[in-house]
């Protein structure tokens, strides 16, 4: 393994975009396993597996750290090794990817079957991340991509479907390339689209006459359930080009495809740039890539693009019944005040107990967060220099206060205050004791003999 600092231009429309990209360069290593699935009578599913290793090289060391597994559909009657560039391109950035060898048989190709194999292949990844005898012992991150071209680009939608319907939270991205429909046994990829929750992208090139987008990439992207999906059209792009060269898949596009205006290598280099980007943000929770990947679409002069992608709202502050409140739900917080973090402040509220700025910072499921602006809080009914006589305890309290006093107590008034400064009547006290059950949790003051002390109701 060796760290690396690449510097990345990019001329588009004659703007020249630079960025520093530090990302870890390994070495690719390679195994075989044929796994069986127990639900389908033991069918056997040979998978080649590439992988960051310690030296180049089949069955040699998985470097030790944790990575996220890229799931591959080939296409129809092509061979896992015409993929050879995508496994060189991403593996030596950190993520596994596995290509199943199944359904290769022109005369016999099942989709449904193949769509099942990915399907599978995304639980048993993390089976053999967790198994001692495996090479891949440990190594194997959560987070998963189904990834497919061409056929294997529509059985890749059929897993997905499935997976999002069972609930699967491996899967956090669906990417096809110039994606088919597959409709053997009664299934459809454009149908199961509608059942995809998961952030997709859909690439398709411009002068595709295999499987044309306006009848295969298009319609599935249009069915897509997901709340963030991107569909990119590859200018002069083919069908063929998203992998290497390959007699069965070349032949097609030469007796059906015309008018391709652009080499392999650019096409293949076109498709880096935004599924680098996109890998990043979905599998790596690398927010600034889904900022570049963004950006990168809207100044290309190479491709054309659809998007709908609601991007996570960001939160403001609210003050209701003595807390301060985050107008948007994620799923989990940090708040702050002034800048420093406040200790076990993972809610959507707090009750704030001191003057300054308070700001909150919301996580989401895709692993980016949203911080809202200040929200200035102000104790004006106290100074809170001022020295009292009385203490009370518990406090933070939830249904009884004691009130104690230095010399021998004789509370001739009792007042009790939210923070908005209305003074509270449903409470009773007994023998120096406060009922407070009934009280909304928050910030309250009480004013004892013209006295005041701060008491937190939890």
């Amino acid at each position: 393994m060796k760290n690396s600092t690449t510097l990345l231009a990019i001329v588009i429309s004659g703007l020249l975009l630079i960025s520093t990209t530090t990302f870890a360069q390994y070495q690719i290593g390679h195994t075989t396993i044929t796994f069986q699935d127990p639900n389908r009578g033991n069918r056997a599913i040979q998978t080649e597996i590439y992988y960051p290793a310690t030296t180049a090289g089949t069955n040699t060391p998985a470097v030790q750290d944790s990575f996220p597994v890229i799931i591959f559909g080939h296409g129809f009657v092509m061979a896992w090794d015409a993929y050879q560039n995508l496994w060189e391109e991403f593996v030596p950035r950190g993520y596994i990817m596995a290509f199943p060898r199944t359904e290769g048989n022109m005369l016999s190709t099942d989709h449904q079957q193949f769509g099942w194999d990915l399907q599978f292949l995304i639980v048993r990844m993390q089976t053999e991340g967790a198994t001692f005898s495996s090479l891949l012992y440990g190594v194997v991150a959560s987070e998963t991509a189904l990834m497919g071209h061409s056929m294997g680009g529509g059985a890749a939608f059929l897993a997905a479907d499935s997976l999002s319907t069972n609930g699967n939270t491996n899967l956090k991205t669906l990417i096809g390339f110039a994606p088919a429909e597959s409709s053997t046994n009664g299934v459809s990829s454009i149908n199961s689209a509608l059942s995809v929750t998961v952030p997709s992208v859909v690439l398709s090139g411009s002068n595709d006459g295999v499987a044309p987008a306006v009848d295969h990439a298009t319609p599935m992207y249009n069915n897509l359930a997901s709340s963030c999906k991107t569909f990119i059209n590859i200018l002069g792009g083919g069908h063929c080009y998203f992998a290497n060269t390959n007699f069965n898949c070349d032949f097609g596009e030469s007796t059906s495809s015309t008018g391709i205006s652009i080499t392999r290598a650019e096409q293949q280099d076109i498709t880096y740039d935004f599924v680098n980007t996109w890998l990043d943000y979905t599998l790596k929770g690398d927010c600034n890539a889904f900022a570049i990947f963004n950006d990168s679409l809207s100044l290309s002069s190479k491709v054309t693009f659809n998007q709908t992608c609601v991007p996570n709202p960001v939160p403001t502050i609210n003050y209701t019944s003595g807390q301060l409140v985050s107008t948007v739900t994620g799923l989990s917080y940090t708040w702050y005040l002034n800048g420093t973090p406040i200790a076990n402040s993972n809610q959507l509220s707090i009750i704030p107990t001191q003057t300054g700025n308070y700001t909150v910072v919301v996580f989401f499921q895709d692993g980016c967060s949203e911080i809202s602006a200040p929200y200035s809080f102000i104790t004006t009914l106290i100074n809170e220099h001022t020295t009292t006589t009385f203490s009370v305890y518990p406090n933070p309290a939830k249904n009884k206060v004691i009130i104690n006093g230095a010399n021998e107590l004789v509370i001739e008034m009792l007042q009790i205050f939210n923070y908005a400064g209305m003074e509270v009547t449903n409470y009773s006290l007994n023998d120096n004791v406060i009922d407070v059950a009934n009280f909304v949790k928050g910030l309250y003051l009480l004013k004892i003999n013209n006295q005041w002390i701060k008491l937190v109701i939890e």
